[in-house]
């Protein structure tokens, strides 16, 4: 499979995923992201942010849902973030989908928690 950006083609996996980490960059990610019907908005690129800072600078940690909403109610600031907030931005699974569109490898964790 593949995807088209910027007139290059971009190789992906089956499940949607980059064959090569050094292909993402912000217009890949709106593209993965419109693929999947989410525009994504300051909260979207926080959380992509967050789950790539975690795999390129934390011995390639891919956190799971709990610990991403941890992550997240302390950068915005806001105890009432839950599961649910960040389900919201990403409806099929936080950690999986989140990470496709932030250009990281397929996670094999299962569950949110």
């Amino acid at each position: 499979m593949s995807l088209e950006v910027d007139g290059a083609t971009i190789a992906t996996n089956a499940n949607g995923y980059l064959e090569e980490l050094s292909d993402w960059n912000e217009k890949v990610a709106e593209a993965i992201a419109a693929k999947e019907g989410i525009a994504l908005s300051q909260r979207h690129w926080d959380l992509i942010r967050y789950l790539r800072d975690e795999y390129f600078n934390n011995n390639e940690n891919q956190p799971n849902t709990r610990t991403i909403v941890k992550a997240m109610q302390q950068l915005w600031g806001d105890k009432s973030v839950d599961a649910k907030t960040i389900y919201d931005l990403f409806p099929l699974d936080p950690s999986k989908q989140g990470g496709r569109i932030a250009g990281l490898p397929e996670s094999r964790r299962k569950g949110g928690y």
